[in-house]
């Protein structure tokens, strides 16, 4: 017998609905919650409404079998997985609004014994907060930051650890730490990922493991910003950074990542700010990092405003929207950014080529522009900015640009 025999996963994003998906495949019988009548309709189709490869074929299955269902509205379950947004204020201060608005959601169904799991990377706390939330929403169940073990719900805090393209893989390969309220809270939320997961899971605390994620993160964006700043200075003095790079990790104990436009995605340019948030005085390095980020787009901009000015009619290619490559996903997106403070600016005619979108996302709507494929962008440009490195886009030879000045952030030309 399964020790849940149905799960409840509230947000059908880039996490949620893969994470359902997988549940569903073990034999588990999986509601999905989305406030998206469009996702909910399209995954009922056994369809799916963001790109991941597989994730199509596993959601088709999942949902012709039975086990998959998505719904804008919650019903009972044995335990909930809360994957919404946690984005930040316009201060850079955390913005749980979503993560309250999904309790909110699914406390009248919650009953004695059901888990609760928040998979949204979060600042350190915020578990208890849902505890506290929780006693407030519904105060005829016991919560566990302050019945403890002897609380009616469990709660815990596992984050999601994934690489977008590689997602199906990772959430069943990787190792996942599981942080409870209480050790029981971890021990059943382990229960529930041993479920679909083959890496091992790691018991802690619920701050540690919120914590636990926000490092990963904020560490791979210091080093970014490291070699975001190594690529300014190379500017500078004249020096090839791809080369460069190339060079000093042939030294063993050398590691530096590749510089790019910016950075983006719903992680590395969100989550180092909750460290800051929580502790504003201390992290320094955190806080330098992140700012060395977020004004690298600004430069490249200044590069291409430089190159604009060589021709009389500017036509500006900007090749890739997305926040990383061969995925559709746009959060946070550097290259987005810089395409809609171009088109803002008005400098020349702007091209958009991105391979994994259909449409112009809503962030560039009124603006005079729209999608071209790469061949025409090529034929049509006399400026090539390279933004994200699609796989499209590094099938490109050096002959093939020969006429144009470009500007490659990503390093796809060497």
């Amino acid at each position: 017998m399964l020790p849940f025999n149905r799960v409840s996963v509230i947000g059908l994003g880039y996490i949620g609905l893969p994470t359902a998906a997988v549940i569903a495949s073990r034999g588990v019988e999986v509601l999905g919650v989305d406030v998206s009548e469009h996702a909910v309709n399209t995954i009922n189709q056994g369809k799916v409404h963001i790109v991941e490869p597989d994730l199509d074929m596993l959601v088709q299955a999942a949902v012709t079998t039975g086990k998959l269902k998505a719904s804008l509205s919650p019903e009972p379950a044995d335990a909930f997985m809360i994957a919404v947004p946690t984005p930040f204020k316009e201060n850079k201060s955390p913005d749980l609004s979503y993560i309250k608005a999904a309790l909110e959601t699914i406390a009248p169904v919650l009953v004695k014994g059901n888990l609760i799991v928040l998979e949204s990377t979060s600042p350190v706390g915020t578990t208890e907060q849902i505890s506290q939330w929780l006693a407030e929403l519904r105060p005829d169940l016991k919560l566990p930051h302050t019945e403890g073990e002897q609380a009616d719900l469990f709660v815990a805090h596992c984050p999601e650890r994934v690489l977008p393209g590689r997602v199906l893989q990772e959430l069943v390969s990787n190792d996942r730490i599981i942080g409870g309220i209480t050790p029981r809270c971890a021990e059943r939320a382990i229960e529930l990922y041993q479920l679909f997961v083959r890496g091992e899971c790691l018991r802690t605390t619920a701050r540690t493991a919120e914590m636990a994620k926000l490092t990963e993160n904020a560490f791979r964006d210091v080093n970014i910003a490291f070699a975001n700043e190594l690529s300014v200075i190379c500017d500078t003095l004249k020096i090839n950074v791809w080369e460069l790079i190339k060079l000093a990790n042939r030294h063993p104990r050398v590691n530096i990542l590749s510089p790019g436009p910016g950075v983006g995605g719903h992680c590395i340019a969100v989550d180092p700010w909750f460290i800051v948030d929580s502790a504003p005085e201390q992290a320094q390095i955190i806080r330098k990092a992140r700012e060395i980020n977020d004004n690298k787009p600004l430069y490249v901009i200044e590069k291409i405003r430089q190159a604009a000015d060589q021709f009389k009619k500017p036509v500006i290619a900007c090749l890739g929207l997305a926040f990383k490559a061969d995925i559709d996903d746009l959060r946070e997106s550097p290259a987005l950014d810089i395409a809609k403070k171009l088109l803002s600016e008005n400098i020349g005619e702007i091209l958009l080529v991105e391979p994994n979108i259909k449409q112009l996302p809503a962030k560039l709507a009124g603006y005079k522009a729209e999608l071209t494929t790469l061949n025409q962008a090529l034929e049509k440009a006399n400026i090539l900015v390279v933004l994200v490195d699609h796989k499209q886009f590094k099938t490109l030879q050096p002959a093939d640009v020969t006429t144009k000045v470009v500007i490659d952030t990503r390093g796809i030309f060497g």
